[in-house]
């Protein structure tokens, strides 16, 4: 489905939106639940990712094929190498088929895995034949996606002796790492982070408990692109958000008082309001504890007629697409001037162009995501519109909420 798309003509904007769980947390509590069927949870994640991995959770044996859920390929091949007796052969589409799984695999081999390639060595499909992971210690770079780490620190309470992990290197991501132990600690299985080394002592019950699932924060960085953009005095209104989130993209509510935007909780409402106009023409940022924000922040900037300087991005090359090089092309579709490395994007301030012009999406929801609120200052055609549902199936419904027309071409 591709989508034209054209913002309200009247940018003072005023709603209010219901906000499904956090995809992290969903998918990290789905498979605390596995291991321990007496956690009960609320607010899940509407979202293809959670469906992806609550599906291949409750699969036995056979093929599971998690699509584009890059997330569940990572937890599901640490969860199913520690089920002692399953076999399972693990696969998603032809993009996750070329994105790495080696470093995982290895760390679990150390542990006692049977894991093997079926096709391609360090790439899914993956062939799991589950075990009793007796031994603990395991070492791995520090510098790699969170969600290896997360995937052995989820399983580690469920192991004979627990784990003892060494990061080798500076740690990206941390905050998607202490989120995974602060659910852990919720739940009562202890553990300790010092330095580089982590240790998750075994836990072989939990007490009866329901988790609420925070929305998704990644979700709401969307409408504080939009409110960025948008006249002075336009507010959002967002539900059910916490001040003491456990979600690394909580930063949105300093990071986005550089654009005007100011943030306001009530009770668990989250308000986000434009309060001023920027007042630098400039804006520099590392992004290494929040890359999934790049790519909103980079289209904001641009959509302020603002240069941008970008650092932290390493992980953004293995994503639902080099997201990067995705940005790149797109952004100078309208008129930007955009320079890009390994890790990091630069933006020149420049106007964006008047002409229609179509944003390709990479089978990357963020990318159709970031790119919505430009709309608010000229009509978009996104193609396949529909990859939102990864993460968002209602992110149309909500923009026309606010006022966007939306016709498909």
């Amino acid at each position: 489905m591709n989508l034209l798309l054209r913002g309200p003509k009247n940018k003072n904007l005023n709603t209010q939106l219901n906000i499904t769980g956090s995809k992290s947390e969903t998918n990290r509590l789905l498979l605390l639940q596995a291991i321990y069927p007496n956690l009960s949870l609320k607010n899940l994640s509407v979202s293809d990712d959670g469906e992806a991995m609550a599906k291949g959770l409750g699969i036995e044996s056979g093929t599971v094929d998690i699509h584009h859920a890059g997330t569940a390929m990572r937890f599901l091949t640490a969860f199913f190498a520690s089920q002692e007796g399953k076999e399972i052969i693990l696969t998603g589409s032809k993009r996750m088929q070329e994105r790495p799984i080696k470093v995982l695999v290895e760390a679990l081999i150390q542990l006692g895995a049977e894991i093997d390639y079926v096709e391609n060595d360090g790439f899914p499909p993956i062939k799991i034949v589950g075990k009793n992971l007796s031994k603990k210690k395991v070492s791995l770079p520090a510098n790699i996606s969170s969600q290896y780490i997360s995937a052995l620190l989820l399983i580690a309470p469920s192991l004979q002796r627990g784990l003892e992990l060494e990061l080798i290197g500076k740690i990206t991501s941390v905050p998607y790492i202490k989120m995974t132990l602060a659910l852990l600690d919720q739940i009562g299985v202890s553990s300790q982070f010092s330095g580089n080394s982590i240790k998750v002592l075994p836990c072989k019950s939990v007490k009866d408990l329901t988790i609420t699932v925070e929305s998704d924060w990644s979700s709401a960085s969307y409408f504080y692109s939009l409110i960025a953009m948008s006249d002075v005095g336009s507010n959002i209104c967002l539900s059910s958000y916490k001040t003491d989130s456990l979600q690394g993209d909580s930063i949105l509510t300093e990071l986005y008082t550089f654009f005007g935007v100011e943030t306001v909780f009530e009770d668990d409402l989250l308000y986000i309001h434009k309060k001023k106009s920027p007042e630098k023409d400039s804006f520099s940022y590392d992004l290494t504890n929040a890359p999934d924000l790049a790519q909103t922040v980079a289209a904001t900037c641009f959509g302020l007629g603002m240069s941008c300087n970008l650092i932290g991005l390493h992980t953004l090359k293995i994503k639902e697409t080099d997201r990067l090089v995705a940005m790149e092309n797109e952004l100078t579709k309208l008129g930007a001037k955009v320079s890009i490395t390994d890790f990091s994007l630069t933006l020149a301030a420049s106007k964006i162009h008047s002409e229609e012009v179509s944003i390709n999406t990479y089978n990357d929801h963020r990318m159709a995501m970031a790119f919505a609120p430009l709309a608010l200052l000229r009509p978009l055609k996104i193609n396949d519109a529909e990859v939102v549902s990864k993460s968002y199936p209602n992110f149309w419904k909500d923009f026309q909420q606010i006022g966007f027309i939306t016709k498909e071409v």
